[in-house]
């Protein structure tokens, strides 16, 4: 970059005139930090948006995939650009923090940082308290692009050791379908009727993707 202007580069133009004024490859470049031999950073940048299809694409990749796709790219670079996306989609629903439980779509809206943008299927559980205040968001299982991990006692007693009386369960589809599986609507009868014989309220199991969530009924 020290052949450009100054007043060109990205990071002097987001500080002249904001971040919104950066492309994306200029943003990524600014993460990135520096380029390699015969290409700046912003370059490097452009390359690896290209390479992986588009930003959104980029933003699904796992760290350690990131470090090896391009040479000068490595560990450092990566899991800034990594650290980065999962700020993006943190901030993008509302802290889960005192928020109060009044149906589905609050089950959803808590557990959706946790489960947007992965690559394999992982499991929420919301743990609320009598009046559906959240205590705490967790994340239970970690399984496979094609199954899902709901083991019921796991569930109750993750919920019960936290000091919760309520709570909600919430997993993702990597394929990006929102239609429940047989397996899902299983698993929230089974999950239900856990619930009820150790005295804990069931508030719902939803679906998450990229796109939307949608409540899996019981089978």
């Amino acid at each position: 970059m020290q052949d450009v202007a100054a007043q060109d580069r990205p990071r002097e133009r987001l500080l002249a005139r904001g971040a919104e004024a950066l492309s994306d490859r200029e943003l990524l470049a600014l993460l990135l930090g520096a380029g390699v031999p015969g290409q700046d950073a912003v370059e490097l940048a452009g390359q690896l948006i290209a390479r992986h299809g588009g930003l959104y694409a980029l933003s699904r990749l796992p760290a350690h995939e990131l470090a090896a796709s391009l040479p000068g790219v490595g560990p450092a670079k990566a899991a800034r650009v990594a650290a980065a996306f999962q700020l993006g989609r943190r901030v993008a629903q509302p802290s889960s923090s005192r928020r109060r439980i009044g149906g589905s779509s609050d089950v959803a809206a808590v557990a959706a940082p946790l489960l947007r943008g992965l690559r394999h299927e992982r499991v929420v559980v919301v743990v609320c308290d009598g009046t559906g205040t959240v205590l705490r968001t967790s994340v239970l299982t970690e399984g496979a692009v094609d199954r899902s991990l709901l083991p019921v006692r796991d569930v109750l007693a993750l919920v019960l050791a936290a000091g919760g009386t309520s709570f909600g369960v919430a997993h993702n589809h990597p394929t990006g379908r929102l239609d429940p599986s047989d397996a899902d609507r299983r698993a929230t009868a089974r999950i239900a009727a856990g619930a009820a014989a150790v005295g804990l309220r069931f508030l719902d199991h939803v679906v998450v993707t990229d796109g939307g969530w949608r409540r899996v009924p019981m089978e």
